[in-house]
This record gives structure tokens, C-alpha cells and sequence, in this order.
């Protein structure tokens, strides 16, 4: 048993901070800047409906956390309720996820660090340059070495670095709000000025559920947490109230330090290369502009070495579960750390960062495919419950909380463009495929299949109403029509969903077997 050697140094503090630091990261920079431009005003509707979502699914890992902490545990909960297939699309689709965080925030800081060397960015094309992309690189190496070093230094270290790197967008917002804000802006060009679907639409697409999502990282360093009943909950509730605050704040002083003069064709043709430091300029505050472009490379490096630390223990959960070789399960017995899957992960963000060489592209891929792993979490919560495993370790409200998360979840997929959906349902079946030669090659039982049945119909449903709907689909029916449709489905497909689970579970006596690990 390798887990062993995993260990148990990270209380309250350090977690609260882990989320913060995977929050709090290149989003705040672009995050509020790239929303306005799809969205205008009601930006800061994309912003609260994002976090309404994300901290309902946060309070249901929080109670998986509770019944089963796991380092690993967002790969590892579906298997349990659903079997092998479910795990592996659900294991794949965050381990891609997570490893194309560190590129994100490398690509980030070389855009900012453009300003002192400007050869490392392409304005006219928006992508990295040779150069940049190397200087992207050396940065995804050190996030590597640093975690290399073990969980009590990171601990420490990146609660520090959290605490310094949420001082400066407090500082920002309270600066503009006295020395730069327009309050005429969120009326001048009407408050949707591309309409509320163009707000629905940003939620996935911006960057806002990238953002959202650091709080993962709680999740998978769940076996070496400290008192994980009350510090797991505690850590993401707290994280989340206060990164949901702190954005939609960013987004409305935003919107108001926009000069009025650069709305003349309207939000979508306002044009930055650094956002909130060229609004800094204009408003002859120089000395703001410095601190947010020194922030703009120390803000994305905390949250990358969040990331790089979550997805690193993601792929030793994967390894246990048979869906990456055993040869990534090993624990560097003196640093307490998955230092081959560290490596692993490397490389894979490479891949991300290479061809993609941006930001917003790198994030447009994430953002479209990151909602499909929360969706299960939904489910399993209460397959949970109902098979009796949760037993004293429930949260209130649960079956409220998990039936209206998945409803939501599923909005959130309808309402991305067509476009982004059919992506994102291309890598799931792609998925599919790969799993049943694995299935097939291991010799699994067909219950390790039918387990997660659901979730092939689920995609199918998804994708007729993608397509029929007013998202880039062909809008057979007015909004909010379709949208009501989808939400009734998505609440008929939940309990089918638990259903599924429950008699996977009892079929495999899996809560047997989890009561003897």
C-alpha cells in the first residue's frame, strides 16, 4: 500500500489556502476582462451564477470528503457508485483538466512578463512566441521541482504565498472604486447588451468555472488532511465565499474602470493586452500598474503549484484504480510525494501548451469539457446514501443540494455554444472507445459497464438538445422554453442515475468492501 507514505500535514489554514491558491490565479487578470467583452454588464450574472453553482458541487465533495477522504478522491468516488467505465471517463476527463492548468498559468505569466521583454508574446496573433513558449516551459519545470520537495513545504509556503497574492486585487478594486469608476457604464450600452444567453454562455467559456474550480485540489489531497470530517468542509466553504466576493467585485469595478470613450463600438471591441494594468495607466497610476504586473507573475504561479500538487495525486488515484500503470502509484518514500506522476503530468501539459501557445485558447478547450466530472459527484453523493455508507457523515439538505446541482450542471452544458459542446462530447466518446478496449483487453465484468450506463445516454440527451436548442443549435423552440426542457431532463436523467448506482453498488457489494479498507 503505497498511501502510507502520503503524509498527514495539512490542517484548516493549509486547505483553505490550497483552494484559494488554485482560485485565485490568472483568472482574476483576464477573467473579468475576456466576460465583459462577451457578456458587458451582466458579466457579473455570469460570475454569481458560476459560483452559486460551483459552492453547491463543493458541498457535495465536501460530504464525500467527509464519508470517504481519499487522495484522488475526485477519480476515485465514481468508481465506487458507478464502476470502472464511469471512473475512467470521469478519471480522464479531470487528469486532462487539471494538467492543462499549469500551461494556462504559464501562458499567463509570459503574457504579463511581455511588458518588460517584448518578445515573448505576439500581440497580432495573440500567441506565445518561440521564446515564450520555452520561458512557459522552464516555469512548468519548477512547479514540478518545488512540489517535488514534500506536502509540509508546500503547506507552508503556500499559505503565505496565498495570503500575499489575494492582497493585490483587494487593493485593485479598492483603488478604482475611488480613483477610476464610471458608474454610466452599465447603462450606456444596456446592461445585456448581447442579451442574458451571452451571459449564460460566459460561464464555461471565460474562465469563470476555471476559476471556480481550484477547490478541487482540497479533494484530492484528501489523505493527508488532518481531521478531514471538519477541515475538508470548513476549507472549501470558507475558499469558495471568499473567491466568489472577490470576483464578482473584480468584475463590476471592472466594468466601471472601462473609459466611457472605449465603448464606442461597444464592449466586445474593447482591446487589452494586460487589463487591469493598462487600466492602472489610464488612470495615471502608474505605481498600480507595476504591483498587478508583478502580481500577474506571482498570482498564476501559486495556483499553479496548487494544480500541480491536486493532479499529481489525481493520477496516483488513477494508477490504483488500474487506469494508468501501477508504475505511477509509487510514493517517493522520503518526500511523501507521486514524484513519477509529477513527471507525467509534465509532459501532458505540454501537449496542451505547444499547439494551443494562449490563455484564452488553452482555457476555451478546459472550460468546455470541466463541468462532465462534477456531474457524477452529483450522483454518487447520494448513491451513497442510499446504500447506506454515508450513515453519520451526511451534510443537510443533501437531497436538495445534489439533485439541484445536477440540474444546473447540466444547464451549464446546454447553454455553452454548440461548438464547444460538440468538442467536449468528441473527447467523451473518444473516451468511450478507449475505455471499452480496456474493458475488454482487462476482462472486466459487465458490471463494470452497466454501472455507469447512464452517463452514454446522458451524453446522447445532451447532444440531441444542444443541438436543438438556441446555443449555436438550431432553436426549435424559444427560450425559456427549451431551457425549462432541459432542466426537467436533467432532473429525470438524475435518478435514473442514482438508480444505476445503487444497483452497481449492491450488485458488487462495493460498501462491503469499502468497510474493510
Amino acid at each position: 500500500m503505497q498511501e502510507q507514505y502520503l503524509k498527514k500535514k495539512m490542517g484548516f489554514w493549509s486547505l483553505t489556502a490550497l483552494s484559494l491558491g488554485g482560485i485565485i490565479g490568472s483568472s482574476w487578470l483576464f477573467g473579468p476582462y475576456v466576460t465583459a467583452q462577451l457578456a458587458g454588464p451582466s458579466a457579473i450574472i455570469s460570475w454569481l451564477i458560476g459560483a452559486g453553482v460551483i459552492i453547491l458541487i463543493a458541498l457535495i465533495y465536501a460530504e464525500l470528503g467527509r464519508v470517504k477522504p481519499e487522495t484522488g478522491g475526485l477519480g476515485r468516488y465514481p468508481i465506487y457508485s458507478h464502476g470502472k467505465m464511469l471512473g475512467a471517463l470521469t478519471g480522464y476527463s479531470i487528469w486532462l483538466g487539471y494538467c492543462a492548468t499549469a500551461p494556462v498559468e504559464s501562458a499567463g505569466i509570459i503574457q504579463y512578463a511581455n511588458q518588460f521583454y517584448p518578445h515573448l508574446y505576439d500581440t497580432e496573433v495573440q500567441k506565445l512566441t518561440a521564446e515564450g513558449i520555452t520561458a512557459a516551459c522552464f516555469l512548468m519545470a519548477f512547479f514540478v521541482l518545488f512540489n517535488y520537495w514534500g506536502v509540509r513545504l508546500f503547506a507552508i509556503t503556500n499559505t503565505f504565498i496565498t495570503i500575499l497574492k489575494f492582497i493585490v486585487p483587494v487593493l485593485t478594486i479598492v483603488i478604482f472604486l475611488f480613483s477610476g469608476f464610471h458608474p454610466e457604464n452599465f447603462t450606456s450600452h444596456g446592461f445585456a447588451p448581447n442579451g442574458i444567453g451571452a451571459s449564460l454562455s460566459a460561464i464555461l467559456t471565460s474562465g469563470i468555472f476555471f476559476a471556480y474550480t481550484g477547490f478541487g485540489n482540497v479533494v484530492m489531497m484528501g489523505g493527508e488532511v488532518v481531521n478531514p470530517k471538519r477541515n475538508i468542509p470548513l476549507a472549501l466553504i470558507t475558499s469558495l465565499v471568499a473567491a466568489a466576493i472577490l470576483y464578482i467585485a473584480l468584475q463590476a469595478i471592472f466594468i466601471g474602470a472601462v473609459p466611457p470613450q472605449l465603448l464606442e463600438h461597444g464592449w466586445s471591441g474593447i482591446k487589452f493586452d494586460s487589463p487591469f494594468a493598462n487600466l492602472a495607466i489610464m488612470i495615471n497610476m502608474v505605481w498600480l500598474s507595476w504591483i498587478i504586473t508583478a502580481d500577474a507573475m506571482f498570482s498564476p504561479t501559486g495556483s499553479a503549484l496548487s494544480y500541480t500538487a491536486g493532479t499529481s495525486r489525481h493520477v496516483f488515484g488513477m494508477a490504483k484504480s488500474g487506469f494508468l500503470p501501477q508504475y505511477f502509484e509509487a510514493i517517493n518514500k522520503r518526500f511523501g510525494v507521486p514524484t513519477r506522476a509529477l513527471i507525467l503530468n509534465f509532459v501532458i501539459g505540454l501537449l496542451f501548451l505547444f499547439p494551443l501557445k494562449s490563455w484564452s485558447a488553452i482555457i476555451a478547450i478546459v472550460g468546455a469539457i470541466s463541468i462532465f466530472k462534477y456531474a457524477s459527484a452529483c450522483v454518487t453523493v447520494m448513491v451513497f446514501r442510499k446504500v447506506g455508507f454515508t450513515k453519520n457523515n451526511g451534510l443537510p439538505a443533501m437531497q436538495f443540494i445534489a439533485p439541484l446541482a445536477f440540474v444546473l450542471a447540466t444547464l451549464l452544458i446546454y447553454w455553452t455554444k454548440w461548438a464547444k459542446v460538440q468538442l467536449a462530447l468528441t473527447g467523451i466518446t473518444c473516451g468511450v472507445i478507449a475505455y471499452l478496449i480496456l474493458h475488454i483487453v482487462n476482462k472486466y465484468p459487465k458490471e463494470e459497464f452497466l454501472g455507469g450506463i447512464y452517463f452514454i445516454f446522458y451524453i446522447f440527451m445532451l447532444v440531441i438538445l444542444s443541438y436543438l436548442g438556441n446555443f449555436g443549435g438550431i432553436g426549435i423552440l424559444p427560450e425559456p422554453y427549451m431551457s425549462i426542457i432541459v432542466a426537467i431532463s436533467g432532473y429525470v436523467f438524475y435518478y435514473f442515475a442514482v438508480c444505476n448506482g445503487v444497483w452497481y453498488m449492491k450488485k458488487q457489494n462495493i460498501v462491503e468492501k469499502l468497510n474493510t479498507l
